[in-house]
């Protein structure tokens, strides 16, 4: 046992998750604005709090993208109890619902929040991100890797949200495979400005800088001005969803300062959703950078990703990450055999949460015989293993005419249209096709939308035929969760 853990009172027998935090060593940990904290001021922030914290039960977050979140978060983790992320734009109904779910002993919270009633009834704590005065007692043993790290609640679009329980062996095993397939090193400075309710923002773009011993220098609320401040100031990985790469690619054309950041950045990040790749040209166009691509999951975290040291090929999430096995198979289950077939993705790995909480049926049904999880997700796959998602299965794979068709294709080719700024692809009921394919356009000129004959002939030029629209339908915008995510059903509502 090293002199750093044993002062720490660390027991030694499970690997820390967060070794440099443990070690309390006096470099750049985190940074919110003009709040910054070396690790060593993160330790004693968050150590002091999972003091007073016990493992037999489990801890609310009001996750606002600050510095207190991080502490708050780390204390939990720290002292072996269960988080709950709590996304503060949440309606009091859900939340009351997860509340009552995940029962939590009390909710970490900044002093200046105000929580809403639903959170009434629990212990409030304040968080401080700062250092204490006094020392505070060692910090707790490790807990074992299996252990519950963090109960996070899917989207809810099937039901009531689930709470998946993500054990401490799934963000070990997802942020050391991207170390790998991403080269992050301690060296690596982070920048986004992502929520922290979710898992792309907190696990991977505040944890994942952490566990490398490394940097993160959170925006705050993202925007290209500060993108452009931290890239020229010494960050070197950016993390974002596509409607903030859209907008960087929008501002690219007249904002050097922007284009010289970006160009000088290690590595740039899209994830949550699909980059389209009409956005993906113009970025590389204006930078010589590639944005690479991840697919993961609440209940998976990251499944597999574009390489650094490979290909960026655009339109693809890459390969499985080491430990990911990863399948297509077809409607009765079987791996599919021809490239060109689209197949549901499973995978199964040390990455994979171990139930939703309280519901055994669920996680029952979530999972194959031999341990697979089903994702829900479909996919083509090329011969060399790069993974093409085409979509969602429940709203995304249209089956019109005897044929399967992914949305996500349609929409990159829709997207290629000089007249559409912004396009999502569904299907409906139909009588002869059984689902004829509906495009929803929002124009780059509101007052001279491209006419629906001009966009179905598009896509029927670029792709085939019978993936044409046979219905394009005009909107302001369209509907989008917190993570940029298009939300589909609500087009049809």
């Amino acid at each position: 046992m090293d002199d750093s853990k044993e002062s720490s009172g660390v027991s030694s027998s499970h690997p820390a998750l967060f070794p440099d935090l443990v070690a309390g060593v006096d470099r750049p940990a985190l940074r919110f604005g003009d709040l910054a904290l070396t690790y060593a001021e993160l330790a004693a922030a968050a150590g002091a709090l999972a003091a007073g914290l016990d493992r037999s039960g489990r801890v609310a977050v009001w996750a606002t993208p600050t510095a207190e979140t991080a502490v708050g978060v780390l204390a939990a983790l720290l002292a072996g109890v269960p988080a709950v992320p709590l996304n503060p734009k949440t309606g009091g109904s859900e939340l009351s619902h997860v509340i009552a779910d995940s029962a939590p002993l009390a909710v970490f919270a900044a002093p200046d929040d105000e929580l809403p009633d639903a959170l009434g009834s629990l212990r409030r704590i304040d968080v401080r991100a700062e250092a204490p005065a006094v020392p505070g007692p060692p910090l707790p043993d490790e807990p074992a890797p299996d252990s519950p790290a963090f109960v996070v609640y899917t989207s809810g679009t099937t039901g009531p949200p689930k709470g998946a329980v993500l054990p401490r062996r799934a963000l070990a095993s997802t942020l050391d495979a991207l170390a790998d397939a991403w080269q992050w090193t301690a060296d690596d400075v982070l920048v986004h400005g992502l929520p922290l309710f979710h898992v792309h923002g907190l696990i991977l773009g505040v944890l994942g800088p952490l566990r490398r011993g490394g940097a993160v220098r959170h925006l705050g609320r993202f925007s290209t001005e500060g993108v452009t401040r931290e890239l020229a100031s010494g960050a070197t990985m950016l993390f974002g969803v596509p409607t903030m790469y859209h907008r960087i690619a929008q501002a690219l054309p007249g904002d050097r300062p922007l284009a010289k950041a970006l160009s000088g950045a290690r590595l740039l990040v899209s994830g949550s959703a699909a980059l389209p790749v009409h956005d993906h040209d113009r970025i590389t166009a204006a930078t010589g950078c590639r944005v690479i691509e991840r697919y993961g999951m609440t209940e998976t975290l990251m499944n597999t990703s574009v390489r650094a040291d490979a290909e960026p090929r655009a339109g693809t999430v890459g390969v499985p990450l080491a430990g990911v096995e990863l399948r297509l198979v077809d409607e009765a289950g079987a791996p599919t055999t021809d490239p060109a077939e689209v197949g549901e993705i499973q995978v199964r790995g040390p990455n994979l949460f171990t139930e939703y909480l309280n519901r055994p049926d669920a996680t029952a049904a979530a999972f194959t015989a031999d341990g697979f999880f089903r994702t829900g997700d479909m996919a083509v796959r090329d011969p060399d293993g790069y993974v093409r998602i085409v979509g969602r299965k429940a709203t995304d794979l249209i089956k019109s005419g005897g044929y399967k068709i992914g949305a996500g294709e349609i929409e990159n080719a829709l997207l290629d249209h000089p007249g559409v700024r912004e396009a999502a692809v569904t299907g409906e009921p139909d009588a002869d096709l059984g689902e004829r394919i509906v495009a929803w356009i929002v124009p780059d000129d509101p007052a001279r939308p491209p006419a629906a004959t001009a966009l179905v002939d598009h896509v029927a030029a670029q792709l085939a035929p019978h993936k044409r629209p046979r219905v394009v339908r005009y909107l302001a915008e369209l509907p989008r969760n917190d993570m940029g995510k298009i939300m589909k059903r609500s087009l049809h509502e």
